[in-house]
């Protein structure tokens, strides 16, 4: 079956590049050219995945990434591309709700790749047949995966979208140890040499906003010279 992407970048060239690569997965795409015209698309017809450039007319991709998390629907993966190089904008694009990110220039064959990874993530949550039908709760962590919603006694905690699969994968493994390496194939779907740092981060910013003692964390612990794994168990 066709997956529906919808290709946002002012750059007619990369545009119609990746649409036409796109092809070679079973993707039909759209393209548009400025982040109004992106939103318009969105709002009107149903997408599997959204490529979104950063630097964008009209409304900029920061801003559209957030526009479209505000609507109401299916959960859509977004991967941000970028020009820039900075850390500043890779967080940014996290926290506004982007799955996944790609600094220009790329390869399209690691680009294609991340695309599958995100059809399989949410392709796995959608099978889920965790306890209680879609939700999983351990403790005072309460995660809707339906909803994608996590609660810690009762306080919705925000997290991005990358920060959720994680911590989901993590509770429906609870007690086994996984290399950085296992986590960025099996939540992020793909392995590249240099892109273990990316597990750390996101472990790092996940327990910012679910322990209450970060350093000392009860959920997310560091097995140490293996990597981690999910506690919260009595």
């Amino acid at each position: 079956m066709k997956k529906n992407v919808l290709i946002v970048e002012d750059n007619a060239d990369l545009a119609s590049l990746i649409q036409l690569h796109l092809g070679d997965i079973n993707c039909e795409a759209d393209i548009a050219h400025d982040g109004g015209l992106a939103l318009k698309h969105y709002k009107n017809k149903p997408y599997d995945l959204v490529i979104l450039d950063i630097m964008l007319p009209v409304m900029d991709g920061i801003s559209v990434c957030k526009k479209m998390r505000e609507q109401e629907g299916g959960y859509v993966p977004i991967i941000m591309l970028t020009s820039k190089s900075s850390e500043i904008d890779r967080v940014v694009g996290l926290e506004v709700g982007a799955d996944d990110y790609m600094v220009k220039p790329f390869s399209f064959p690691e680009l294609l790749a991340r695309i599958k990874a995100q059809f399989r993530s949410i392709e796995a949550l959608g099978q889920s047949t965790m306890p209680q039908g879609k939700k999983i709760a351990v403790g005072s962590l309460a995660i809707d995966l339906d909803k994608r919603q996590v609660r810690i006694a009762e306080k919705d905690i925000e997290l991005t979208a990358k920060e959720f699969d994680l911590l989901v994968y993590f509770a429906k493994h609870p007690g086994q140890v996984f290399t950085r390496t296992q986590l960025l194939d099996q939540v992020w779907g793909y392995q590249f040499e240099g892109y273990e740092h990316t597990v750390n981060t996101h472990i790092n910013r996940l327990r910012l906003k679910i322990e209450d003692d970060p350093s000392n964390p009860f959920f997310v612990l560091t097995v140490w010279g293996v990597g981690y794994k999910f506690g919260g168990l009595s």
